[in-house]
This record gives C-alpha cells, sequence and structure tokens, in this order.
C-alpha cells in the first residue's frame, strides 16, 4: 500500500474546507430554525397582512401578544395556534 505524505499546506486547506463546512450547516440549520417571538413586521409578513389588521387583531383579541419597553412581541406557537382554531374545512360536495 504506497503511503501518502501530508504537508502542512495539505492540513491547513483540510482546516479551511472543514470550516467552510460547518459554516454551511449552520446557516441553514439557523435559517429552518423558526424564532418563538416575533416582533410586528415579522408577523406582518408572515402573515401577509397591514399594520392596521394586525392592530385589529391585537384589539379585538385574536392574536395574544407581550409588550415590553414599547416593543410589542408575538408567540410563534400562539399564531399558529390561532390559525388551527380558525381553520375552516369545506366539504366537498360530489
Amino acid at each position: 500500500m504506497p503511503s501518502t505524505i501530508i504537508t502542512t499546506d495539505d492540513l491547513r486547506e483540510f482546516k479551511v474546507e472543514l470550516l467552510e463546512d460547518i459554516k454551511k450547516l449552520l446557516t441553514s440549520q439557523s435559517k429552518n430554525k423558526v424564532k418563538r417571538y416575533l416582533k410586528s413586521a415579522e408577523v406582518m409578513d408572515m402573515l401577509q397582512i397591514s399594520p392596521g389588521t394586525l392592530q385589529n387583531l391585537r384589539i379585538n383579541g385574536t392574536l395574544p401578544y407581550t409588550k415590553m419597553g414599547g416593543i410589542i412581541y408575538y408567540d410563534t406557537r400562539q399564531i399558529q395556534k390561532v390559525l388551527d382554531q380558525n381553520s375552516i374545512h369545506h366539504k366537498m360536495k360530489l
């Protein structure tokens, strides 16, 4: 079996490639991870609604929120729960 000599340049190149692969993994995982709390702009973007609609959902109690230091936060689990509770299932007529 032939032997291969590994140089310090080979090790440096391996290190760089390994670090790049780890960075790619971390960024792909962070993109797929849903944040627990969202700000108003993120909720409007996610639900495709206007600031006025979001305000109405808060005022009429449809969408629970937390206000801290002038910033309004929404729990993604609560948003999903509201969406599930208001889901309409139409029966198809055959």
